[in-house]
């Protein structure tokens, strides 16, 4: 019984230190931190991240029909692209729970993910921004 306790006390704990970002907040961090000039480009990933995660960077997507997960604020796929707990190619060399509330992670495996297959690769960003991202000029 006290062990139940513990994890779940563990879960609270990882669910409150969850950092939700404004869509504003990522705009200017990726301008600003990662490089991300070009505002088409920006407005892309900004709607990419709101589609995929809401700007929360622990989500953990519910298990896909082919048995994987999805993980941080790109929901990057544990088949693909990171270690989980299915068979992976392991692309980014990383385990996928890194990439949780690990910005900088998540971002080097969604540009790994990126030079591969574009925003394509990502169905967030083809239902709902291919074309029609809204701009964050205003954010920046």
């Amino acid at each position: 019984m006290k062990a139940i306790a513990v994890i779940a006390l563990l879960v609270l704990v990882a669910c409150a230190q969850a950092k939700v970002y404004t869509r504003c907040e990522m705009a200017r961090i990726l301008y600003h931190d990662h490089g991300v000039k070009n505002l088409t480009t920006l407005a892309n990933w900004i709607c990419l991240i709101e589609h995929e995660s809401g700007f929360n960077d622990e989500a953990v997507g519910a298990l896909n029909s082919n048995g994987t997960r999805d993980y941080g604020l790109f929901q990057i796929n544990n088949q693909y692209w990171c270690k989980g707990n299915v068979a992976s190619s392991d692309s980014c060399k990383i385990a996928c729970t890194a990439l949780l509330g690990n910005l900088d992670a998540s971002w080097k495996c969604a540009q790994l993910v990126y030079k591969e297959q574009g925003f394509k690769a990502w169905y967030g960003w083809l239902y709902h921004c291919n074309g029609t991202a809204p701009s964050v000029a205003s954010c920046i």
